[in-house]
């Protein structure tokens, strides 16, 4: 199973069905703050709900298609960083992220993709890396700003959230681009 320390305060691991209690538990707690930002949650009524979604991310990693990876900030879960099914014909994927409110304003999560990118560029020879984010969504944009992403364009009206519709910028990363100014990668 996929496990990387990224320093002594934040490590990665591929979500597994034994997670599913403390993810469940951050998203409870801070249901209130992501909800702004997350469509999902009136989708997630118990731990079970928890456990499918772990499922599928597992199926995905075994299939070589991506998968669900947890965040641990100082031995507690935090968050998570999906990477979305990949294209191996064009060697593309995209991330999508989400940190429980409490954990905000440590840099974990730029961390955690950065350590990703990585691994995405380097180990699965990938191409390209996508990054959306709602246009209003400052904190989840200032990630891929922060890795070095451009800025390629906005999605009108691409994602409901519960009563509305909200803009994507979409960001990306090519291989070449992080190669050229990704002096020092992210390491263990």
């Amino acid at each position: 199973m996929f496990s990387y320390p990224i320093n002594e305060d934040v490590s990665l691991r591929l979500l597994e069905v034994r997670d599913a209690e403390p993810l469940y538990a951050v998203l409870r707690e801070s249901e209130s703050y992501l909800r702004r930002w997350l469509p999902f949650l009136d989708n997630v009524h118990s731990v079970q709900d928890i456990i499918q979604f772990i499922e599928s991310g597992l199926a995905r990693y075994a299939h070589n298609n991506g998968g669900e990876i947890g965040i641990w900030y100082r031995q507690q879960f935090a968050g998570v960083v999906g990477i979305h099914f990949i294209n191996w014909t064009n060697r593309t994927t995209s991330l999508g992220y989400w940190l429980g409110e409490k954990f905000q304003g440590h840099g974990i999560m730029t961390q955690a993709c950065g350590a990703l990118i990585r691994i995405l560029f380097e180990e699965y020879d990938l191409h390209r890396v996508e990054i959306q984010a709602a246009v209003d969504n400052m904190k989840s944009r200032a990630i891929p700003e922060r890795l070095g992403f451009r800025q390629e364009g906005v999605l009108r009206q691409t994602e409901w959230l519960y009563d509305h519709y909200v803009d994507h910028v979409v960001y990306g990363l090519l291989k070449d681009d992080w190669l050229t100014t990704n002096t020092s990668p992210v390491t263990p």
